[in-house]
């Protein structure tokens, strides 16, 4: 029998380690590569929670004998009391930490020397009288008294059985526990929902690669290389001047700033500024003595704010920070800022004032100026202005500029000390939105260098106290409000005076586009929702004893997780048939809310008449131009605006008689632990209640009808702040890119700090995507980063599409990602909208599909056809109009780094790449990276941090019963039940050991891992030396042409070429194996195509095993598939023939009947292939056998 050596053989399941060995230990995931200069290494969520929390837990532990911790006190640590605990942000590598194990059951793993096979390190704790939970309760006792220690794994099934008694042990002494399949884990630290370390499934790839492709790279490398050679002297020079006037990036403060004059120009300055101040003070008092003026000026003193406008003026005047609580209908947003510019032309210093007043959202920024103009006789542009993204309207003259956060942070970037602004007022501060948390760190810092400078924080309610403490006692002016009387109408009431009757039938909404977490939590689940769960104390409670039996009724099928789209559209034909006129705003979550609801009542046959009612959006990805047509007053007709929270404060919509309230607002929160996004409706805060009610009684007596019981009083005082529940990268790259010092220092004197590890997070990403040092540095790409206004991911995208000149579509797609997704699936329509999707896919791409939908779009604008196209396709003809408006603001602002030119030809010359065009993808998106591993039927998806991951129903692969690619690379993922990925494109091997993260030697020739050791590849060493000497080349080109933006990269032919030919012609030919230990060769290896075999009985996805393998080779050589026959054996053992072709070759006794017939095939590869060929040999050597054998058998 031919004999057969497998070349996988499986990991041990224990390993034994001796604690006193001299023989140093491997080196941790974190310290097992060399600086890249691509990125940092990926160091997973969990290593980093134990290096944040280790320093307290060990002192806890030293203060309580007992050894017990409260795990509650130890999930959301407080930053460290030292800068030196602060910095330990990553695990460290102790050489020669082990332990001694004999017979091991357990595993006690070390927090700071997490090993590739940190899941295997075993202890084993003698068997001691007493109970089997003793054991384990001395075991957590050891455990915790063990500074060194800080897991114990377990992979025996009668541990496993008993999980549920030995974690609650765990819990009462304070240790935390999870199951992971076939491993159980006990820690001092939280555990995230999956570790790829304890996965025996997670992905290892053995890539193949043809010898003629090798050969032709080869030549194209080996001649770039000697060019480079000849050259070198050339590339000796290049560095990064920021004084050139190329183009280049400038950021240092004194660019922006003007050189302080000479004396005797000084003087004539300051005589043309007094005069410019005396002709502001004379337009002024003209137009308050004008008609018109004296009217508006009654009008302005009818309102609460003008009576307290001494006292504002005297406050600010005398201190450097002042805080203003005005209740809603005060006048606060337009008069102070009025007051305080009056004020300095009136003192002659009219022409040396410069007020920024930010606001959170650009629709007020663009409302209020506009009224503040029209209140001082102007028109827009003159006295006042405004500035948000891609618009703005701003005049020489202009000295009250409103503008959004990101605006004013901007400034910030090149002009540190904002030289020239006297005033900064910050409007809706209570929204505690990242960007105004950030700015008031910030502008505190700035107070000291600038004790000039006034800073006013405004806000209808908020926490005054704490506002007031982290600005020193600043202090806090309230002003009283003025509304119309609201009469309020809750759920319980609205059901009572209506009759409506609510089913647990009528409840389900509507959603015209098809969103998973929309339609997961309406189905039946066994867990209630967060919304559900935190008010189903104060409904148990309630009293209802007022109300009729079919209120009753109703109120017990009340379901809090849906909107309730038919009580909406009850309530709003009854406002239109029987209630007085005024204009209707309906509060819902999100966009999706708003469309949906919105094609529901254009179907009813009073809401959808045009001639009686008008329909309205506000949201705030709209235009501006859309977003203002909700306060024009339209005659005859009733006019109905959707919004979502974005009409809570700052504008005024004055024809609002009735509101209604759906007392939820679409909410991100992060888990840090994950590292994972969700994304659901949650409770909205008792603040925000009394906005929105507020909205009703502006200008007028009004209505409010809260879609909620009275009883629901599980609100929140104030919103969560939006820096403890969202991902930090950007805000940390801010942080950098302002030379403001440690990021995690700087964030410990926010208003309320982020959590440690979601700031550890933050710094992790950017370093692995290149844009940080190993010291917190800015590396040049970081700096270009912090240039452009957008994710750093998509930054690097467009970066790089520029570069290789394939920036158009680039554009597209970043444009497409920075604004809601125009495809549009209309519930009632799926299959038409799926069917006009898929005529834009076929490349197992959402972004790709997304460039075509667009350039079809524009194609279409020019014939003057852009609706009908969206109509026919079902597109967002908004998203399409937001796409080109933001593609043309990122083409200026590379304009401005110069790495385009005026000439944007030669940016597109290879945007017909769409091989080049997924890499620029795979560039920006990583580590966005996702396992593609086949089955019989489908395939399943694995991500690092997540394991298991699902697609989301809109995205073009989710259709695909087969994605010929290994990997996909995504942009967003959001967690509902399951982690979803919301879009995503195919990739190939090369382009991501080209273009993802950094590459690290593994433990033998051909082994080069990737994403902290999570990817691993398996290739033959001549083929693993390519791809790293690739990879160092083109890394090295993007950062010369980052540090010189106008060198033509052309000049760089051949290595472009090698690239372009490695991602073009990669078949994916290769294939995932798990478990892989691949034992040390001496022998050097040559390249050869010969397909590298798996275990003998090896399951591989896609049915890449032996039997796989043998049949395609018969088939491709024009033969049957082999069939197999299998016998048990008298010891229960199987034994398989393959028959093919006339012969029968035996395999090996088997376990099982499939493995016999898996080890039956791998032999006949063995003899098929033989032992000795390589190259296109084995091909030659198989037919010949063949053919021998078809003649013997005849």
């Amino acid at each position: 029998m031919l004999s057969y050596i497998p070349l996988i053989s499986p990991l041990p399941r224990f390993t034994s380690i001796n604690i006193n060995s001299k023989t140093p230990k491997r080196a941790s995931l974190m310290k097992d590569r060399p600086p890249s200069s691509y990125g940092g290494v990926y160091v997973p969520p969990h290593h980093r929670l134990r290096s944040v929390i280790t320093t307290t837990i060990n002192s806890r532990i030293r203060d309580e004998q007992s050894a017990v911790i409260n795990p509650r006190t130890t999930s959301s640590q407080p930053y460290l009391q030292s800068q030196q605990e602060q910095h330990q942000l990553a695990p460290k590598s102790n050489g020669n930490n082990s332990y001694n194990t004999n017979n091991s059951q357990c595993d006690l793993v070390f927090g700071d020397a997490i090993s590739e096979d940190s899941s295997d390190l075993e202890l084993h704790s003698l068997p001691t009288p007493g109970s089997y939970l003793d054991e384990w309760k001395r075991k957590f006792v050891m455990l915790l008294r063990d500074k060194d220690k800080q897991e114990l794994v377990t992979r025996e099934k009668k541990d496993r059985l008993d999980y549920q008694d030995i974690a609650a042990l765990a819990s009462k002494m304070g240790l935390y526990s999870h199951l992971y399949v076939k491993v159980a884990v006990f820690s001092k630290v939280p555990l995230p929902n999956y570790r790829f370390d304890l996965d025996d499934k997670r992905p290892q790839r053995e890539v193949n690669f043809h010898i003629g492709l090798w050969r032709r790279i080869d030549a194209y490398l080996g001649e770039y290389l000697s060019q480079k050679s000849r050259t070198k002297e050339s590339f000796q020079d290049n560095s990064f001047s920021r004084s050139t006037s190329s183009g280049r990036i400038a950021t240092d403060e004194g660019l922006f700033e003007q050189q302080e004059p000479l004396a005797s120009s000084k003087a004539v300055m300051e005589k043309i500024l007094r005069r410019r101040s005396l002709q502001l003070r004379d337009q002024q008092q003209a137009w308050k003595n004008s008609h018109e003026g004296e009217k508006m000026m009654e009008f302005r003193r009818s309102l609460p704010a003008y009576k307290e406008k001494d006292s504002i003026l005297t406050t600010i005047s005398h201190n450097q920070v002042v805080i203003i609580s005005g209740e809603t209908g005060c006048g606060k947003t337009t008069q102070i800022p009025q007051f305080i510019l009056e004020s300095e032309i009136e003192s002659i210093h009219g022409a040396d004032c410069s007020i920024i007043c930010t606001q959170p959202r650009r629709i007020s920024a663009m409302s209020v100026s506009e009224r503040v103009a029209s209140e001082r006789g102007e028109k827009l542009g003159e006295s006042v202005g405004y500035k948000v993204r891609l618009e703005g309207m701003k005049g020489r003259d202009t000295r009250l500029l409103f503008c959004t956060t990101g605006i004013l942070l901007r400034r910030l970037l090149v002009d540190r000390n904002l030289k020239g602004v006297t005033h900064v007022i910050v409007d809706e501060i209570h929204e505690r939105g990242m960007n105004e948390d950030f700015l008031l760190v910030v502008l505190k810092d700035l107070l000291a260098r600038r004790p000039e400078l006034r800073l006013i924080l405004m806000s209808a309610t908020l926490d005054a106290e704490l506002f007031s403490s982290f600005f020193g006692g600043a202090p806090v002016l309230n002003i009283p409000g003025f509304t119309y009387t609201v009469q309020t109408h809750f759920l319980e009431e609205i059901l009572e005076m209506t009759g409506y009757i609510m089913t647990p039938y009528n409840q389900s909404d509507d959603y015209g586009q098809e969103k998973m977490w929309k339609m997961s939590k309406q189905a039946p689940r066994k867990r209630k929702s967060q919304i559900a769960s935190v008010v189903e104390d104060a409904l148990r409670a309630a009293d209802f004893v007022n109300f009729s039996p079919q209120t009753l009724e109703s109120l017990s099928c009340w379901n809090p997780d849906c909107i309730g789209f038919n009580l909406i559209e009850y309530l709003l034909s009854n406002i239109c048939e029987n209630e007085r006129p005024g204009a209707v705003l309906v509060f819902m979550t999100g966009w999706d809310d708003i469309s949906s609801l919105k094609d529901k009542l254009q179907a009813h046959p009073i809401l959808g008449d045009p001639s009686r009612v008008l329909l309205l959006a506000c949201h705030g990805s709209m235009a501006s131009s859309e977003q203002s047509l909700i306060f024009e007053e339209p005659e005859g007709v009733r006019k109905i605006v959707l919004a979502t929270n974005i009409a809570e404060t700052s504008i005024t919509i004055n024809d609002v008689v009735f509101v209604l309230d759906c007392g939820k607002a679409k909410e991100t929160s992060y888990d840090a632990l994950n590292n994972t996004p969700c994304l659901l409706p949650s409770w909205i805060s008792k603040v925000s209640v009394l906005q929105r009610r507020g909205r009703a009684g502006r200008v007028r007596p009004g209505e409010c009808y809260h879609l909620y019981p009275r009883c629901v009083d599980a609100f929140a005082e104030y919103q969560l702040p939006e820096i403890l529940r969202t991902p930090l990268q950007s805000l940390c790259l801010q942080i950098k890119s302002l030379n403001l010092g440690s990021i995690s220092e700087f964030l410990s004197r926010a208003l309320q700090s982020p959590e440690l590890l979601a700031v550890q997070n933050a710094i992790e990403y950017i370093k692995t995507i290149g844009a940080l040092d190993e010291n917190e540095n800015l590396t040049i790409l970081g700096r270009y980063l912090s240039t452009l206004p957008v994710e750093p991911k998509l930054g690097k995208m467009l970066i790089l599409g520029a570069i290789l000149n394939c920036l158009d579509p680039i554009l597209t797609i970043v444009a497409g990602l920075s604004v809601r997704d125009p495809f549009l699936t209309p519930l009632d329509k799926k299959d038409l909208a799926e069917a006009a999707k898929s005529q834009f896919s076929g490349d197992y791409s959402d972004h790709l599909a997304l460039v075509r939908a667009y350039e079809g779009w524009k194609d279409a604008e020019r014939d003057l056809a852009g609706y009908d196209y969206c109509w026919k396709n079902f597109l967002s003809a908004q998203s399409m109009k937001a796409i080109d408006a933001l593609r043309k603001e990122f083409i200026s602002l590379l304009k401005d780094t110069g790495l385009v030119d005026g000439n944007t030809t030669t940016c597109n010359v290879w945007s017909y790449d769409h091989y080049l065009i997924r890499a620029v993808l795979c560039y920006g998106l990583y580590p966005g990276i996702c396992s593609v591993v086949h089955n019989e039927r489908s395939f399943s998806l694995k991500t690092m941090e997540d394991g298991q991951v699902l697609l989301y129903s809109n995205s073009v692969n989710a259709r695909e019963s087969k994605i010929p690619y290994p990997w996909l690379v995504f942009n967003e993922k959001i967690k509902v039940n399951s982690v979803f990925l919301r879009d995503s494109t195919a990739v190939s091997d090369a382009v991501l050991l080209l273009f993802g993260g950094s590459l690290s030697r593994g433990d033998v020739d051909g082994h080069l891992k990737m994403l902290g050791g999570y990817l691993e590849f398996f290739m033959e060493p001549a083929v693993a030396e390519m791809y790293q000497s690739l990879r160092r080349e083109l890394d090295e080109l993007i950062q010369i042409k980052l540090l010189n933006p106008r060198m033509d990269i052309h000049t760089h032919h051949e290595l472009l070429s090698a690239v372009r030919l490695l991602v073009s012609e990669d078949q994916c030919e290769g294939k995932f194996v798990f478990g892989r230990q691949v034992l040390k060769s001496s022998k050097i290896s040559t390249i050869a195509t010969q397909p590298t075999l798996v275990s003998r009985t090896e399951s591989g996805p896609g049915g890449d095993n032996s039997k796989s393998q043998i049949q395609t080779l018969l088939t491709r050589a024009g033969y049957t598939a082999p069939t197999y026959k299998t016998k048990q054996l008298k010891n229960g053992q199987f034994r398989s023939t393959a028959e093919f072709n006339g012969m029968q070759i035996m395999g090996q006794p088997c376990n099982n009947k499939k493995s016999a017939e898996k080890d039956a095939a791998a032999e006949a590869l063995q003899w098929l292939m033989g032992e000795t060929q390589s190259g296109n040999e084995y091909i030659n050597h198989m037919s010949i056998l063949l053919k021998k054998s078809k003649k013997d058998h005849k």
